[in-house]
This record gives C-alpha cells, sequence and structure tokens, in this order.
C-alpha cells in the first residue's frame, strides 16, 4: 500500500501539500481553507491537480465541487470515495 492510499495517509500528504504554501499557517484537518484565506482560484487548480496527480486519480466534472475542496477532510474523504471505486 503506497503512502496516501489509507484516509490518515490521504490526510498528512494533502495537508503537508497545503503547509508547504503557507509554512506558518495553523490548520485542522476540518477547517475551511476558502473561509481562512488560503485559496485563491490559482491554489485550487493547484490543489485539484495535486490530488490527481498524487492519489493518481481523475477528478471528474461533477467532483469538482468546492465542498469537496473545502478542508483537508473533505479531500481525504473524495480520495477515499475515488479509491474505493476504483
Amino acid at each position: 500500500m503506497s503512502a496516501g492510499s489509507t484516509p490518515a495517509g490521504a490526510r498528512a500528504a494533502i495537508r503537508g501539500f497545503i503547509m508547504d504554501k503557507f509554512p506558518n499557517a495553523e490548520l485542522a484537518d476540518d477547517q475551511d481553507i476558502f473561509t481562512l484565506g488560503f485559496v485563491n482560484s490559482l491554489f485550487a487548480m493547484e490543489l485539484v491537480l495535486f490530488v490527481e496527480r498524487h492519489f493518481e486519480m481523475q477528478v471528474s466534472n461533477e467532483e469538482l465541487d468546492i465542498a469537496n475542496f473545502r478542508s483537508v477532510d473533505a479531500m481525504a474523504a473524495l480520495v477515499e470515495r475515488a479509491r474505493l471505486a476504483a
């Protein structure tokens, strides 16, 4: 099983990606990164690309919903749903 293939691993990878961009920020897995001001349109696309590349999955148009990218927990759940569907 590769890193990030468990829900905890996915959370760690996603949190790491965000914290690399905002090293001095404090972020809980359930916090809304849009409300906190972490995300602009460019970073939103970076998040989608990171999720697709890191977890070797395709985010469908239906899944390109802000709710799926609002928090570390939401992105980890998206990854888990894709893993279970595969």
